[in-house]
Formats: structure tokens, sequence, C-alpha cells
């Protein structure tokens, strides 16, 4: 995919906002475990205000922004990325949700290099909370999926 404005970026992650918010709703509806429900639609509401930062950007407003680092445990950096389906198990749908993240971070912090220092700061914040996303999901695998072997 080839940009050729800022405005093309930003729809691009406008789209991924809204793709990343209908997987983890629908995600929601399949897990059996109340509190990964929870938090997936909790993902799914974040995603949702995400979006609405995004289109504040797009229209020249910039939203408040806080930055904080968070702990990355490089799980996604080496599972396989599944193709998404409606049919993914549990695994597979946070193989691809950690890998969706990861994408989503690295997207946030390359236009924080390119943009204005304005806008720079709402693509770092934006970058942070989608590493929290992932991390969430990391443990989660870890839990999970690495620790029934």
């Amino acid at each position: 995919m080839e940009f050729r404005t800022i405005e093309d970026i930003l729809d691009f992650a406008i789209r991924r906002e809204e793709a990343a918010a209908e997987l983890y709703a629908l995600m929601a509806e399949r897990v059996t475990r109340p509190e990964m429900r929870e938090a997936l639609r909790s993902f799914a509401e974040e995603e949702k205000r995400h979006k609405q930062r995004l289109l504040k950007i797009k229209a020249g407003e910039l939203p408040a922004v806080s930055e904080e680092k968070i702990l990355d445990l490089k799980i996604a950096d080496y599972v396989e990325q599944p193709e998404p389906t409606s049919r993914m198990d549990y695994p597979e749908a946070l193989r691809f949700a950690m890998n969706a993240e990861r994408a989503a971070f690295r997207l946030y912090s390359d236009l924080a290099e390119i943009s204005p220092a304005n806008q720079a700061a709402v693509f770092r914040a934006l970058a942070q909370e989608e590493a929290k996303h992932k991390l969430r999901f990391e443990v989660e695998y870890e839990d999970n999926v690495l620790k029934s072997w």
C-alpha cells in the first residue's frame, strides 16, 4: 500500500482501528474466560476511541496525550501470524491479535517520527496504548497457551 499524503495514512490507520474494534468484539463473544471477555470488550472500546482521536487529528484538532513506556514480552515476534477467519481457535485469535497490535504500534511509532511535534506526541501515545494491548495478549498467550504445553 502506498501513501501519498498524511490524510492517506490517517485513513489507513482509521480503517485499522475499525477492524481491530470489530475483531475484539467478535473475540469477546467467543472466549470462555470472563476476565478475558471483559478485556476484549474494553480493547474494542479503546480501538473506537483511537479512531475518534485519529478523526480529530484529521480534522486539525489535537487531543490531549499521556506517554508511558510499556513492557514488551516479544512473544509476538516468535509466533506465526494466522490469517483471520471466522473459525479461528483461541490461540490463533491471540496470535493474530498480538501481531495486529505490534503492527499498529509500529505504524504509530513511524507516524510519530515523521509528524510535527504536536502530532507526534499523539501518535506516540497511541503507540503506547497499542503496546498495552499487545502485552495483555502476550500475557494471556503465555498463561493459557504456552504453559499448557
